[in-house]
């Protein structure tokens, strides 16, 4: 019998960031560990790091898909680092391999890994965000986001409509 695919939430915001910040992307990652998903980030510091961070301390899995070829890049609490050599496009990876995103703040390549989700048919969450985008939903805290994403997956999955999306995505 085949063991249960774990959702993947694919937390993206900045590289560096404020205290607020890092405090609500930390909250995301602990939410992601409690609710026995996966986190999926860019590997990197700032709202990936705090994000990875939280979930740790929740005991939760973390992966990273780094932007480089160096392993040693992926901040310290990645447990799995994926060397993509690909720059900012690895942002399409991300958006693809997760099965929602939440955008904790950012600047244009969170702008950029929230448009591929969008066009992926993924559900995409933001929080602290300072861009207003149609088919983006805004979040109250943390734990809503979690709630909701986590929601949209089993629903989508539930109705196949997360596979038909992502296979007209592919087509166009």
């Amino acid at each position: 019998m085949k063991a249960p695919v774990r959702k993947q939430i694919g937390v993206i915001g900045a590289g560096t960031c404020s205290n607020e910040t890092r405090s609500l992307a930390e909250a995301v990652g602990k939410e992601i560990a409690k609710k026995g998903a996966v986190l999926l980030c860019g590997g990197l510091g700032g709202v990936m790091e705090a994000a990875a961070y939280g979930a740790k301390l929740e005991g939760g899995m973390t992966i990273g898909i780094l932007p480089g070829t160096c392993r040693e890049d992926a901040n310290p609490w990645i447990d799995i680092a994926i060397l993509s050599g690909m720059g900012h496009a690895r942002n399409a990876l991300i958006a693809q391999s997760s099965d929602a995103l939440i955008a904790v703040s950012g600047e244009y390549g969170t702008l950029s890994e929230m448009a591929f989700g969008l066009k992926m048919g993924k559900p995409v969450f933001v929080l602290d965000c300072k861009w207003k985008i149609e088919g983006v939903k805004r979040a109250r805290s943390p734990q809503e986001a979690v709630e909701f994403a986590l929601a949209l997956i089993k629903n989508q999955y539930r109705t196949g409509k997360l596979n038909e999306e992502q296979e007209k995505s592919n087509e166009e």
